[in-house]
């Protein structure tokens, strides 16, 4: 099974653009069209999170627009920049949601993969995340229901420490508790962020954490402490996550862009 990760596209309503200086909707644009040339193509597209900027409903509407074009089953949850109640509305009709849950999660049965997505949202503090009792007690009976199932769990913030201390100061609270669940349920392959933009991988659960870089622009790489919060126009990138049977996971990244056509080492001409 083929899995592909993209994050943080930060759309706006039409016609803006992010801070004055970049067209989300296009970087979008070249993710989608990046995604439907591969071969062989991803069986599922996960988006972890900040699907939107603001979260309000004209850019639901937006995004889903510019979704349409994707020809890979999608699956989707909040980050921070969304809001969890727009944007329930607008995937109403995903068939993976739970109409009873007030969170934004699910479990999808129907793959090699069991995929578990899970809303980290806090709308009482902007940008943080949290596992509240309610979801942490979800996540472990959802595992539970399972333990046989390979399975990835995807979210947007990352529950632990990345050295990069203004968006260390906005994960997911009560990253030790999560951490603690997951280690109980040794099915889990692959934990799956986003939010920090920038490609970043560690143990944690006695499984594998990894943050997926943006489609759109990238966080500096900033290890000191009060390092500013800032963008950066490094290239866009997206996740692949290929699961095969007593393997388990690999994951490549994949920058979005033309780079020119591959050269043969044997015959220093290009490759088709």
């Amino acid at each position: 099974m083929l899995i592909a990760q993209i994050s943080d596209a930060h759309i706006g309503v039409p016609g803006t653009l992010f801070y004055g200086r970049y067209d989300t909707s296009a970087a979008l644009q070249r993710a989608i069209e990046a995604l439907n040339a591969l071969d062989p193509r991803p069986d599922v597209v996960l988006f972890t999170g900040d699907l939107g900027d603001k979260g309000s409903p004209e850019e639901y509407v937006h995004i889903r627009g510019l979704l349409s074009a994707l020809e890979i089953p999608l699956l989707v949850i909040p980050g921070n920049h969304d809001r969890r109640d727009a944007m329930l509305e607008a995937f109403a009709d995903a068939p993976y949601l739970d109409g009873a849950s007030e969170f934004f999660h699910y479990a999808v049965e129907d793959d090699p993969v069991r995929l578990v997505g899970l809303d980290t949202v806090n709308p009482a503090e902007f940008g943080a995340g949290e596992m509240c009792t309610a979801r942490l007690e979800w996540l472990d009976r959802t595992l539970a229901a399972a333990p046989g199932r390979p399975t990835v769990i995807f979210m947007h913030h990352p529950p632990f420490d990345t050295g990069i201390g203004h968006m260390d100061r906005i994960k997911c609270a009560n990253g030790e508790a999560f951490a603690h669940v997951v280690s109980r349920h040794s099915q889990v392959e692959r934990v799956l962020c986003g939010h920090v933009h920038r490609p970043i991988q560690m143990r944690l659960g006695g499984t594998i954490a990894q943050i997926a870089p943006s489609i759109a622009h990238q966080l500096p790489l900033d290890l000191r402490p009060d390092g500013p919060s800032a963008f950066v126009f490094e290239p866009p990138a997206f996740m692949l996550h290929q699961w095969r049977e007593g393997q388990g996971i690999v994951s490549h990244m994949q920058y979005i862009g033309d780079f020119g056509t591959p050269i043969s080492f044997s015959t220093g001409e290009p490759v088709a």
